[in-house]
């Protein structure tokens, strides 16, 4: 079956036009002149301001005037991860995306549901002429991914909802009041290139992990490749001498690294010792990590020998910093049970032409203990020599349980559904505390169809969640109070 011939059909019409549409975050134009023209062609009041961000406003149907007005809101741009054997141009192509049972998946890059399902459903419901609802502002806001710009620069008057709904949630069942703020600590080391010695040149890869969301997956266990991969040359030094080139690893700020690669050179007298080394940490790593990273790749191999190479000095340190620097969970939430309160990502690598840059992201739900997290990883590059920066970062989204939306929407939930949902926060970064920085009346929960693999080629959209989950919206915007 075609996607756009699923069920509801509208938003799978519009969610597979979506997917047509490059998207990258910080590249966000096409996407952002298709709702312009979507918004012209139905006659539908819109704005754009100066980032990108679109709103696009509807009168509520007949009888529905007197509702309070409801903003409607998801990101438009998507993660761009791909598998190592994949080609594909994320600012050209479109994701090949297809029906798999009860699931849509693409073919070995993410796909975009992250918020694409959201942007389509809020699409359908404005493209609608039978649907009841209030008066309704679709909100589209850009670089969710990589740096909350949008919500950042959203100011104050651009919409005039007083009911936010959030469609960038990820789990269907589970209706979000909080989430995590979050930050990013980045440490550059300087380095002066020196021409290789005589030697052979290996590179040392790590890939196909299953990588995921830093917030929402940090606490399931999955291997992070750099740490792998400095664990293994750090146990290296041990045992012989080798001259390290380059060290590459993770491709976002938000996501747990998949793949890892260094570029060393040895003396040929070291190769057996290489090889074994290689086999042994080849054992130590699927016995630690086999069930939840199956697919693991640990190989070394002969490469072209570099044309400079990192000086000793600063490559012990920047091994060791790597070594210490924490990554995980660092603490559960005592007031929430199942919550991770606060964690960190050590999510990149970089070797450039005379620096090497690690990127790293941390996230609370507590403010105080989300700057303790960044200076502990500060402290440990800043001992190695590092420069170190920290983020302006975004605030955490408080829970309110006396939500008047939230508890329409859990009637609702119970209504259609016969059960409770789950209410709870979320460990992931949603910009619903940026939106109340500026709008603090602002009555907000987050709700979504189930997505599973966000952030890795393995995202995947569960249909038969995404039909509840509109059920569900249609009949919460039916039932929004009165404005008073």
């Amino acid at each position: 079956m075609e996607i756009k011939d699923l069920e509801p059909q509208k938003v799978f019409q519009f969610f597979d036009e979506i997917l047509k549409i490059p998207r990258p975050s910080k590249k966000e134009e096409k996407i952002v002149q298709y709702l312009i023209d979507f918004a012209k062609k139905r006659g539908l009041e819109y704005q754009v301001d100066e980032v990108g961000n679109v709103v696009i406003r509807k009168p509520a149907t007949a009888g529905m005037e007197d509702r309070k007005p409801v903003v409607l809101q998801a990101h438009v741009d998507m993660v761009t991860e791909k598998d190592t054997s994949v080609e594909h141009d994320f600012e050209k192509d479109p994701i090949q995306a297809y029906v798999d049972g009860e699931w849509i998946r693409s073919r070995g890059t993410t796909l975009g549901a992250d918020d694409g399902i959201g942007v389509a459903t809020i699409l359908a419901i404005l493209d609608s002429d039978d649907i009841v609802h209030p008066p309704l502002e679709g909100l589209f806001t850009v670089d969710e991914e990589t740096g909350l710009t949008g919500a950042f620069a959203l100011k104050e008057g651009f919409f005039n909802g007083k009911i936010l709904i959030n469609l960038d949630s990820e789990d269907w069942g589970e209706i979000f009041i909080g989430s995590a703020g979050g930050m990013d600590t980045v440490a550059e080391f300087d380095y002066e290139p020196q021409d290789p010695p005589a030697g052979i040149a290996y590179k040392i890869i790590i890939d196909d992990l299953h990588g995921g969301h830093s917030g929402d997956e940090i606490d399931k266990g999955y291997a992070n490749a750099i740490k792998l991969l400095d664990r293994f040359l750090i146990k290296l030094l041990y045992e012989m001498p080798y001259y390290l080139a380059h060290f590459h690893g993770g491709k976002l700020r938000n996501a747990i690294p998949r793949d890892a690669y260094a570029i060393i050179i040895i003396e040929p007298k070291y190769e057996n010792i290489l090889q074994e080394m290689h086999l042994k940490y080849l054992t130590i790593f699927k016995d630690e990590y086999g069930k939840v990273e199956p697919n693991m790749r640990f190989e070394i191999e002969r490469t072209v020998r570099p044309e400079r190479i990192i000086n000793d000095e600063v490559a012990i340190k920047l091994l060791w910093a790597l070594y210490g620097c924490p990554h995980g969970v660092y603490a559960w939430s005592k007031d929430i049970e199942g919550l991770v309160e606060t964690s960190t990502n050590l999510a990149t690598v970089r070797t450039e032409e005379n620096k090497i840059v690690v990127g790293t992201s941390q996230r609370s739900s507590k403010e105080s203990a989300k700057d303790d997290i960044a200076t502990m990883v500060k402290s440990v590059f800043i001992l190695a020599g590092a420069e170190v920066s920290h983020s302006d970062g975004y605030p955490g989204w408080t829970p309110n349980l006396n939500s008047e939306i939230l508890n329409i929407t859990v009637d609702a939930f119970k209504r259609l559904f016969g059960k409770e949902p789950v209410v709870r926060a979320i460990h992931a970064g949603l910009e619903c505390g940026l939106f109340l920085d500026k709008y603090p009346y602002l009555d907000m929960i987050s709700i979504g169809p189930t997505i599973k693999g966000a952030h890795t080629p393995e995202e995947r959209l569960h249909i038969p969640s995404t039909q509840e989950f509109w059920q569900l919206l249609l009949d919460v915007l039916k039932n929004i109070p009165r404005d008073e």
